[in-house]
């Protein structure tokens, strides 16, 4: 059993790269250069000369490896982050996605030499169709973001289409997920924001109040930002179409839900998919991601073109529909490494392995959350009494913060003293002191139960002595970071450092 009280000493501070090698040191040796040498046009070059790091290899492998020393990971301990479905990516997707025959397969060759990556988008879009209920499927958007964008401008366009331009709102729950909003806005609709009920679902008062001719759509997450289950998700929907607007689902939170319930089933017209989430890959610092989008066959126009396609004996980009697709999103066909980790983790589970993994995250969720009920001075504030959680669940520390002066944020540093990452802290806003938990179906009992014994010890030590947990972390590499002020004044160089 893990002692859950030590804590190991603090690493030094690894220094800059620019703060190591000397004059003539080399990592590297390129090859003589074998193509004709061109003058670049004066207004090109730089006014002043770089300054490049001079390391040699060992000091760079050394510094490398020390970095990552310092970085936690899926791979290193427990990432209970909520709302981004942190989980494990095996390696065998990783294996698979570095295959020659992927990693240095241009996509300008003809079809004819691409004939194993577009089947691999092909048989995705068949497997996410699948698992969504949806007629038609791009995975061209490369990130959730983009794909919650992408749904919303499919919506647009196909307003348009029928030239109903009146439509000039999308509604959003308080409890969706926090880019809704700015995705809407980007495709240009005024965004229409309705309160959620005591027990976390869509109050539908608030939602009749809102609903005219005026509305294009609604963006619902579900299960919701609070880890909740719409139960009258088919109600929302109808009362969205009545008025002639479409429903987005936003997919974030679908890893409660494959292999279990299809949201086109649900009355959902899009949704996009987190592939980097629900179906593993390494995600995170910005990227790599992909955001497929499923649409309804009324949709399918829309979509970015091309799609992967299969004649019977070919397969090829079809771009059949491109006149009346509301435009491209990437370059290609989106982020073609994270889709072939994705489509490895679907075939090698399977539609009951999906479903069984589902059905682990829920578990897993609730076994935590009835741990965590006993901790003093937190609380589950938007959860009734006797009612399940889905993959997910939000705590409150605002009764400790209230007693002990010891917010969620002091939890979520005092965490990584145990090689745990933090939880999601305030967010949703609709929870004071908010810490949002998801432990994902990878995570054992004996990792839920360590995780609990965390939370529990940090709260005995709030509660004893509180400056040990507002001075913590005390065993990372750069102590206690103060987030707000790095926001408000980054140290962009190191010429702003002092």
């Amino acid at each position: 059993m893990i002692d859950i009280k030590k804590r190991t000493q603090a690493k030094w501070p690894e220094a800059l790269i620019t703060e190591l090698g000397g004059k003539g040191r080399r990592a590297f040796i390129p090859d003589p250069i074998d193509v004709p040498k061109k003058e670049v046009s004066s207004a090109w070059k730089r006014e002043t000369e770089i300054k490049l790091p001079e390391v040699g290899e060992l000091e760079l492998v050394r510094h490398v490896v020390r970095l990552s020393q310092m970085i936690h990971g899926v791979d290193v301990g427990a990432y209970p982050l909520g709302s981004c479905t942190m989980k494990y990516n095996p390696k065998i997707n990783e294996r698979i996605a570095r295959f020659e025959g992927f990693v240095m397969a241009h996509p300008e060759l003809p079809e004819s030499a691409q004939q194993g990556t577009i089947e691999v988008i092909y048989r995705l879009q068949e497997a996410l169709k699948k698992l969504t209920g949806f007629h038609t499927v791009t995975t061209q958007p490369a990130a959730g973001a983009s794909g919650e964008f992408a749904g919303v401008m499919t919506i647009r366009a196909y307003h348009l289409a029928n030239g109903d331009t009146k439509r000039k709102s999308i509604i959003v729950p308080d409890s969706a997920h926090g880019t809704n909003p700015a995705s809407a806005a980007m495709a240009g609709f005024e965004v229409i924001e309705i309160p959620s009920r005591p027990d976390g679902e869509v109050d539908l008062d608030a939602l009749e109040s809102v609903l005219d001719d005026t509305v294009a759509g609604m963006m619902l997450t579900n299960p919701n930002t609070l880890g909740i289950f719409e139960s009258q998700v088919k109600k929302i929907t109808e009362m969205v179409h009545s008025v002639g607007g479409l429903c987005h689902m936003d997919g974030a939170n679908f890893n409660a839900l494959m292999g279990i319930a299809r949201p086109a089933d649900m009355g959902f017209d899009v949704m996009h998919m987190n592939l980097h989430k629900t179906f593993t890959g390494p995600h995170g610092g910005g990227g790599p991601g992909s955001g497929p989008i499923g649409v309804t066959e009324k949709l399918a126009k829309f979509v970015p073109a091309p799609l992967a396609n299969f004649d019977g004996k070919r397969y090829f980009w079809d771009y059949s529909h491109e006149e009346t697709s509301f435009g491209r999103l990437h370059g290609y066909n989106g982020n073609f490494g994270i889709n072939l980790r994705a489509l490895a983790y679907i075939y090698r589970n399977g539609g009951e392995g999906l479903r069984r993994s589902a059905e682990s995250a829920v578990l897993n969720a609730n076994y935590l959350l009835q741990k965590i009920k006993d901790i003093r001075g937190l609380t589950i504030p938007r959860l009734p009494e006797g009612k399940s959680c889905m993959h997910e669940f939000v705590a409150s520390a605002a009764p400790m913060l209230q007693d002990v002066h010891v917010s969620a944020l002091d939890i979520a540093k005092a965490m990584l003293d145990y090689g745990v990452h933090s939880p999601t802290v305030y967010f949703p806003l609709i929870v004071k002191e908010a810490i949002m938990i998801e432990p994902t179906e990878a995570e054992t009992k004996q990792d839920l139960d360590l995780i609990y014994g965390i939370l529990k010890n940090i709260s005995e030590e709030a509660y004893t002595d509180s400056e040990l947990v507002i001075n913590t972390p005390k065993t990372t590499a750069s102590g206690r970071v103060d987030e707000a002020s790095l926001a408000r004044h980054p140290v962009l160089s190191t010429k702003m450092m002092k």
